[in-house]
């Protein structure tokens, strides 16, 4: 009787096992950063205008968040609400990802009760990084991934397309959990855009499905922009400040021309006028030329500056010659 018991036990396990959750369904996405991603998700029902009984959630190893509630971003992704979109089929699209995009995605759907309706649908996101450091001749290219829990992701470089041969004498590879890299010598390829002559090699090794990512470095995003913007902004400054500085001291000197010190300390300035007449019976060309001249010496006491003889003044009219 026991060893019946034994087997029924043994078969309803092996059950359990075969259909651990018939109605689940498990999807992966690896894509690389700054790309655009669509996560779908599964046994979506047809009478929501606008997913409003649709939920995602997103965890990692560190947290859990819901981004999607209600038919709208949730108030706890709301630093991160321009790049989620739910689209159609309620599918959730995120824009320009980030390595801490990576992580598991449930969508689930519920009822007009408010219960939850099957048991939803999950997808593990992966996210590719690339990286270049160059030491004087040799450069590093490293291609690693951002994955949620054990690595189950292969990873390796490809020269142009082809398995690099390990007993290469240029070329030296080396791999990890979830990353390699590749170092080379820069003068065999330096005329060889480096996006033709490598590429990263992902493979899923539970669906043997692989993914190919040619090297390019990763781009700075809208940083880029903001120090293009503080750089512009900074010149732009400089050549103002630059202007206005060389405007005052021309300025100056044109004020200046016609000034002199002395050395026994007296001041002197000329000015020089010249006007054309508007008297009728001169010709157009005839001008009045004024000379205004005045001396001055320093005031370095009081009485001094009082006394008329120590000020001098002159204003010359040269006379115009009979017609």
């Amino acid at each position: 009787m026991s060893e019946f018991r034994r087997i029924v036990m043994s078969s309803f396990l092996m059950l359990l096992l075969h259909f651990p959750a018939a109605d689940v369904k498990r999807y992966s996405r690896i894509v690389r950063v700054g790309d655009k991603v669509t996560l779908p998700c599964y046994n979506v029902t047809h009478d929501q205008e606008k997913c409003e009984r649709t939920t995602w959630t997103f965890s990692d190893s560190r947290s859990s968040v819901t981004l999607f509630e209600y038919g709208k971003i949730h108030k706890e992704a709301k630093a991160n609400s321009d790049r989620l979109r739910v689209k159609q089929k309620c599918s959730l699209v995120i824009k320009n990802v980030t390595e801490e995009n990576a992580g598991r995605y449930d969508c689930q759907q519920y009822n007009k009760s408010q219960h939850k309706q099957g048991s939803g649908s999950y997808v593990y996101l992966s996210v590719v990084t690339m990286t270049e450091h160059q030491d004087n001749n040799e450069v590093t290219l490293r291609c690693s991934l951002m994955t949620r829990g054990n690595c189950t992701l292969a990873v390796k470089w490809l020269l142009q397309g082809q398995d690099v041969d390990k007993d290469h004498r240029e070329i030296k590879t080396s791999q990890s959990s979830c990353s390699a890299s590749v170092t080379f010598q820069t003068s065999p390829f330096s005329y060889t855009p480096r996006s033709k002559l490598f590429t990263c090699e992902v493979t899923d090794e539970n669906t043997r499905k692989v993914h190919l990512f040619p090297f390019s470095p990763q781009s700075s995003g809208w940083w880029w922009w903001i120090i293009v913007v503080i750089v512009a902004v900074a010149a732009l400054t400089i050549i103002t400040v630059a202007v206005i500085r060389r405007k005052r001291t021309q300025g100056n000197e044109t004020q200046t021309d016609n000034m002199a010190n002395p050395e026994d300390g007296a001041f002197y300035a000329s000015i020089s006028y010249t006007r054309k007449s508007s008297r009728a019976h001169l010709h157009d060309d005839d001008e009045d030329a004024v000379t205004y001249s005045t001396v001055r010496a320093p005031s370095s006491s009081s009485a001094a500056s009082a006394d008329p003889s120590l000020l001098y003044a002159t204003v010359n009219k040269p006379r115009k010659k009979p017609m």
